[in-house]
């Protein structure tokens, strides 16, 4: 399928997006509301913005960002779960989206059944970040300093119970290896201690740490990903050394429970529209995510196969929600 350039004009909507059933032609007849559960500046909050503006060529009417943050991005998600199935919200969101029900496993918000899935929009790699120039100037490195004294290397995450937060977990079980969590308000303020020398290592995604990888105020030792990513061809995965070792880090679209058939169609083929936009995939790759724009089941797919998998690395761990 050809790459259609950007930005995207209505008059050349592929046969597909005129072709949505017939009970979403007059959708969407008022602008959306995209719902970000995070702090204006994060990396969903960045691909909310990319995606919101070619919607909005798309589908004619004004994509309206939202930040809604707090209760580890659980409160944007409860606004939109609770808002009528009409088409006009819609949440953008992480992985979050399966660890929340991992980490409240007796009752409280449930993706499951508390939205409906529209696609998967990114994958987007969760780095391991050490200061340049120190003693963990690679991957083994780490392992060593971490066998040699249980606790001792600290690692920073963006707060308890965030997908860092389990990444870190995870890889620490793994490896066999006991790691000390310092929690921060923020990804972005665990770097700022990170070159602080307040902690060791970091865990969080490619849009708060490649900046500083590529000026060289940080180094990337690994990513968390399958295999190592076009953004980072120098960069091993995780698994290299810490066999089987994944930790999926992604980006999805939601919408209220009930959303109509007719609109989650029409949704779906802008968004399969956009997905072979060349300028969005060029963004997404110089973040260091992967477009992932996809039918709504394999969202729900993907929400059926995290959350037990977190639920599993919270309990291992003795991780609490706050």
């Amino acid at each position: 399928m050809p790459i259609l350039a950007s930005p995207l004009k209505r008059r050349a909507l592929p046969a597909l997006l005129l072709a949505a059933p017939a009970l979403a032609q007059d959708w969407p007849s008022r602008p959306i509301r995209l719902i970000v559960p995070f702090t204006p500046g994060g990396p969903v909050d960045v691909v909310a913005r990319l995606l919101a503006e070619r919607l909005r060529d798309l589908l004619g009417q004004p994509v309206l960002i939202e930040n809604r943050a707090g209760a580890g991005g659980s409160l944007g998600v409860r606004q939109v779960a609770t808002n009528p199935p009409d088409g006009t919200s819609f949440v953008l969101t992480s992985s979050s989206l399966a660890i929340w029900p991992a980490m409240h496993p007796q009752g409280g918000l449930d993706p499951r059944q508390d939205l409906t899935p529209v696609s998967l929009v990114a994958d987007i790699a969760t780095t391991i970040v050490a200061r340049p120039g120190g003693p963990l100037g690679d991957l083994d490195a780490l392992l060593r300093a971490a066998r040699a004294e249980a606790g001792a290397i600290t690692y920073g995450t963006s707060g308890i119970g965030s997908s860092n937060h389990l990444s870190g977990a995870l890889f620490a079980a793994m490896a066999g290896v006991v790691l000390t969590h310092v929690p921060y308000r923020g990804a972005s303020v665990a770097m700022n201690a990170l070159m602080s020398r307040d902690i060791d290592i970091v865990f969080a995604s490619t849009v708060e740490t490649l900046p500083a990888h590529r000026d060289g105020r940080a180094r990337i030792l690994a990513v968390t990903t399958p295999g190592r990513i076009p953004s980072l061809p120098d960069v091993p995965a995780a698994n290299e050394a810490v066999p089987g070792y994944v930790a999926p880090n992604w980006f999805a679209l939601a919408g209220p429970p009930g959303l109509p058939a007719g609109i989650l169609s029409r949704l779906s083929a802008a968004l399969a529209v956009i997905g072979q936009d060349g300028s969005f995939q060029a963004r997404l790759a110089e973040l260091g995510a992967i477009p992932r724009l996809s039918p709504p089941e394999q969202l729900a797919g993907r929400l059926a196969e995290d959350i037990p998998t977190w639920r599993r690395v919270a309990e291992e761990a003795g991780i609490r929600a706050e």
